[in-house]
């Protein structure tokens, strides 16, 4: 069976067998190259469910607080975010059923637009190794890998570090020796290079939130932004206020960060988000050897000392 027809049936006979209450996956979107959550409760709306390269919504934000004993469609990336987030008590393990699906990289359409160049998309279709993107009057063939998402090139763990149930085949990690060498690379700029930077991305923000609705461990219940007692931050569009949204935004990501890419997926602005967060995700692994959802074992990097490997001894 295609890893469609195992997610639905999987569905059904969860549903069947009373192991769960609802089933949280992926449906056909109205236009080409979209996805959108699908809510099964049913074993007939199982056939609903889909996937494909278009599946980029990262799913674990509808498990928070989330009463009813659910299944989750979920990429690797996702199961390190549930991995997280049940570490940090958010979601309960045994209240969820995690179907886990081997990935091999998930498409950037706004890449894909690119190539359409403003013409009327009306079907994008797979074939093999190449995307196919019809509209009227047109084809243009692209190779998928030309238009695969950045965090998807530099995911070094395709395979789920936990699951109930695993579809799919077999896929190869597609990160490059040094994972991090995006990162590297920026932190060779001066710092007034680096500064420019961040200035023109941050300049782009329109404080939509978009963000932080996206990401699946952006969970309190009042976000520092939205405070007014005490005001942390303006609610206009000046840009010290948005540059304030997004560093205290990524430093609270610090050690918890999966690298998903949903916060940058979601930005209507286009805006380099993850170049903060895995900043600090290279950090984090340096310093202090955490690398978010890897494992159930291993307490959050932040949430825990160990004198033979943390360097600051926090006495004198």
């Amino acid at each position: 069976m295609s890893t469609v027809d195992d997610i639905r049936q999987l569905a059904r006979d969860l549903l069947r067998e009373g192991k769960v209450a609802l089933v949280i996956g992926y449906e056909r979107g109205t236009l080409p190259m979209r996805s959108r959550p699908a809510f099964v409760r049913t074993e007939a709306e199982a056939d609903r469910l889909m996937w494909d390269p278009w599946c980029e919504a990262d799913l674990v934000r509808y498990l928070h607080d989330r009463k009813e004993k659910t299944a989750v469609v979920a990429k690797a990336c996702d199961v390190r975010a549930i991995v997280a987030a049940i570490k940090e008590k958010q979601i309960k393990r045994d209240n969820v059923v995690i179907i886990a699906v081997r990935c091999g990289g998930i498409l950037d359409r706004r890449r894909a637009e690119q190539i359409v160049k403003g013409r009327r998309l009306t079907a994008a279709v797979i074939e093999g190794e190449t995307l196919v993107l019809n509209g009227d009057g047109f084809e243009e063939r692209v190779l998928c890998s030309a238009v695969l998402r950045e965090e998807c090139l530099y995911c070094a763990d395709p395979a789920p570090v936990e699951a109930d149930h695993v579809v799919g085949p077999e896929v190869k990690p597609r990160a490059a020796e040094d994972e991090y060498a995006d990162v590297a690379a920026f932190e060779k700029k001066s710092p007034e290079e680096r500064w420019r930077w961040f200035y023109r991305e941050i300049e782009k923000c329109i404080r939509c939130y978009a963000c932080r609705s996206a990401c699946p461990m952006c969970y309190c219940s009042e976000c520092f932004a939205d405070s007014s007692d005490p005001e942390w931050i303006g609610r206009g569009d000046d840009l010290v206020d948005k540059q304030f949204f997004h560093i205290v935004r990524a430093f609270h990501t610090a050690g918890r960060c999966v690298d998903c890419g949903a916060c940058e997926r979601a930005c209507p602005m286009g805006i380099k988000l993850r170049m903060l967060t895995r900043k600090i995700q290279k950090d984090v692994k340096e310093l202090f050897g955490g690398e978010a959802g890897k494992d159930m074992d291993s307490p959050p990097a932040l949430a825990a000392f160990d004198p033979k490997k943390d360097k600051d001894d926090f006495t004198g």
